[in-house]
């Protein structure tokens, strides 16, 4: 392969995908067809193999699944008709996770890229988490193309799961190609703007197509496609609207060019299929990126907050434009430290020169440039507007950070993280682990902005928290492989919250007299209860100095330190508005420290007051299982406190959707394949938090006292 850096291309001819999709859709398989098909890779890594290029960590190939999302560069020159240039393009990819506990990773992937590839699985259609990642990406207003992988699968239909992308992801899809066949008879696909059939004669060798006339049998079918097809192009674009009504004929380069802008104006999702893992389908989807993704030229400037002035400012992404990029993830590398995955904005990134971090207020050096591809990398000199690339030499940069000029400072939108739903204490085996075990967590934690590290001060264990049971697992057995810790583990704990049901007021007074200077603080506080998910929110309301400006924010402090701590279980306390409206103070012995306790005590006064409830966390399941097994399923779920929201059948399966709270769901996984022997497959997605019935809560305090003795 050749040296990437040296194939310079336009900006416009640059395209930062990401591939998306639901557990098991093919994502890796479909990255590893783009990476061999364009030339990156010589050979085709399997992931039933352990041997996928972008799976390159070993508990991703031991498991068969992504973990951390894999960014590469690699280059494509249109083998069929394209409206655009027909020349080398450059795709930035980054293969992201399917699965829920490593959400962040597709969170951060989406934020800095300007076009997706969701896949689907054609037995399936439209799961879960593909919609979760579907909204994760309409966040970021991201134009994407859908691939309906596995058309060779038993079960596959390409019409079913068009009408899921249209009903559940609630868009337009435009159907771009036709597959000949299905199941054991799937060959190919007819394109239907070019009214052209491409068969793949040998699908187990990596051939190309062959470009046929339309079978006679597929005919009918691609004339009433093509109709709809142009209809819903040309809704899109006025004058070929006009141009349509009057019965003309409109050009394929008009059609294509109309498409393109109402995909990148997410008005159109085009949609492709094909099977990866049989080498089918996959060229024409890459022509689609060249064609209907945008580049950074259509993206055409990024909008930030400059952190002097406080107003709007935009950065056009090209390469003569202030320089302002956002780091998107951090990654620990045993040969060369830290690496800070980073997607260049505006302007030129340069090794060896120094920059700054508006959202730390500091300056950085730039040690190194490098090209990833998987876990291998090439280094560069310098990285310019549209480029993703990693940075080695980064001391204080975090997820979410903006690097900028110094003299142009700009702040970007960061990103947002879930909060961790289930946690587990965690101890060092031995006195060497201990040292090595606060280094690997620290390390572990500055790449996952989803994984949580407290100590509990009443037992002195380290409790760590993330987003699921695999997610914790893993995070564990990469301290023991990585970093060499050794350490004991106790089972998941689920991550309960505390909350008030009614508004109450009380007052905080601590006054302590022991010779000398004393301490005084006293205040009075209202609390109310907020919507679920808002989190705590602080109202100063003192007027006329009553507590002077200096112990308005101890006193905070004071009441999200008892908040933390929580009053009714001791698990930490959300969704409260606090109110300080009033309270006193002494103009020698009023203290930060006496305003904190006062605060602190204040919260515990109100607190008994306001009608304490648990909140626990809910999971939105999905279990997917063979009709002779429905029953027992929904049975069991019933046992486990689950509403049941719904079914569908697919073919000979049932699709169970229901919420249950995660305490009840631990272990589930193994319990369902258990009973339906081996059968049926299951997906949890974090979907709220509600209320603890009051026997539950009750037996949960009573074990916490229990255990605190």
């Amino acid at each position: 392969m050749a040296d990437i850096n040296s194939q310079k291309v336009p900006l416009e001819r640059i395209r930062n995908i990401g591939i998306i999709a639901h557990i098991d859709a093919g994502k890796t398989t479909t990255s590893e067809r783009i990476l061999y098909f364009t030339g990156r890779t010589y050979k085709i890594g399997e992931v039933h193999e352990g041997a996928a290029t972008m799976d390159w960590m070993e508990q991703e190939q031991e498991r068969g699944i992504t973990i951390v999302s894999a960014a590469t560069t690699c280059f494509w020159k249109p083998h069929f008709e394209v409206h655009l240039e027909k020349a080398l393009y450059r795709f930035n990819i980054i293969d992201t996770p399917g699965h829920v506990d490593f959400t962040a990773e597709v969170e951060r992937s989406l934020r800095v890229l300007d076009g997706g590839i969701t896949v689907l699985d054609a037995s399936e259609g439209v799961q879960s988490q593909s919609e979760t990642v579907w909204r994760q990406a309409d966040k970021y207003n991201i134009p994407r193309i859908c691939f309906i992988n596995k058309m060779d699968k038993l079960g596959a239909d390409f019409f079913a799961t068009v009408t899921d992308i249209k009903e559940k992801f609630g868009v337009n899809p435009a159907i771009m190609v036709l597959p000949m066949g299905a199941e054991n008879d799937f060959r190919g696909v007819i394109q239907i703007l070019e009214q052209k059939a491409l068969f793949w004669k040998d699908n187990a060798a990596d051939t190309e197509p062959e470009v046929m006339a339309i079978p006679e049998e597929y005919k009918e079918k691609v004339a009433e496609l093509r109709s709809a097809l142009i209809e819903q192009i040309a809704e899109t674009d006025d004058v070929l609207l006009q141009k349509y009504f009057d019965g003309e004929e409109i050009s394929l380069n008009d059609l294509k060019k109309a498409l393109r802008k109402a995909v990148i104006g997410y008005k159109l999702v085009p949609v492709y299929a094909g099977s990866s893992l049989k080498n089918t389908g996959v060229q024409p989807m890459l022509d689609a990126v060249v064609d209907y993704l945008p580049s950074p030229v259509d993206i055409d400037h990024i909008t930030g907050i400059n952190p002097k002035t406080k107003e709007e400012e935009t950065r056009k992404l090209i390469p003569n434009e202030r320089f302002c990029a956002l780091a998107f993830k951090i990654q620990t590398d045993p040969h060369v430290g830290k690496i800070t995955y980073t997607r260049v904005y505006s302007g030129i990134l340069k090794a060896g020169s120094y920059i700054y971090n508006s959202s730390t207020k500091q300056k950085e050096r730039i040690g190194r440039l490098l090209l990833m591809h998987a876990n291998e990398r090439e280094e560069i000199q310098e990285a310019k507007a549209g480029e993703i690339v990693a940075v080695v030499g980064l001391k204080n940069t975090k997820t979410g950070n903006t690097l900028c000029d110094d003299a142009n400072p700009i702040v970007l939108e960061g990103i947002t993280f879930a909060e961790p739903v289930i946690s587990l204490a965690i101890e060092p085996k031995t006195k060497s682990d201990q040292e090595k075990m606060g280094l690997a967590l620290a390390k572990l934690s500055e790449e996952d902005p989803t994984f949580s590290i407290k100590s509990n001060p009443d037992t002195g264990q380290t409790i760590i928290g993330g987003m699921g049971e695999l997610h914790l697992e893993i995070i564990v057995d990469r301290m023991k492989r990585e970093f060499g810790v050794g350490a004991n583990v106790g089972t998941p704990q689920v991550a309960y919250r505390e909350t008030i049901t009614k508004s109450a007021e009380a007052e905080g007074k601590y006054i302590k007299q022991s010779g000398g200077r004393g301490q005084y603080g006293h205040v009075f506080l209202r609390i109310e209860s907020t919507d679920r998910g808002t989190g705590y929110e602080f109202v100063n309301d003192i007027k006329g100095g009553a507590v002077p400006r200096e112990f308005i924010k101890p006193t905070d402090k004071g009441v999200q330190e008892s908040l933390e701590r929580g009053f009714l279980a001791g698990f930490p306390m959300t969704d409260i508005k606090v109110t300080l409206y009033d309270g006193t103070y002494h103009d020698v012995d009023s203290s930060e420290i006496a305003f904190k306790m006062a605060g602190s005590l204040a919260m515990r006064n109100a607190t008994a007051k306001a009608g304490m409830v648990l909140l626990e966390p809910v999971m939105k399941v999905e279990v997917s299982t063979p009709d002779e097994y429905m029953g027992d399923v929904i049975g069991d779920l019933g046992s486990r406190r689950a509403q049941i929201q719904g079914t569908t059948s697919r073919g000979t399966a049932t699709i169970i959707t229901a919420l249950s709270p995660l305490a009840e769901m631990q272990g589930y996984v193994t319990i369902l394949r258990s009973m339906t022997k081996g059968r049926a497959s299951s997906v949890m997605l974090p979907s709220h938090y509600e209320i603890v019935p009051s026997n539950i809560t009750e037996k949960l305090i009573a074990e916490r006292k229990t255990g605190e003795r």
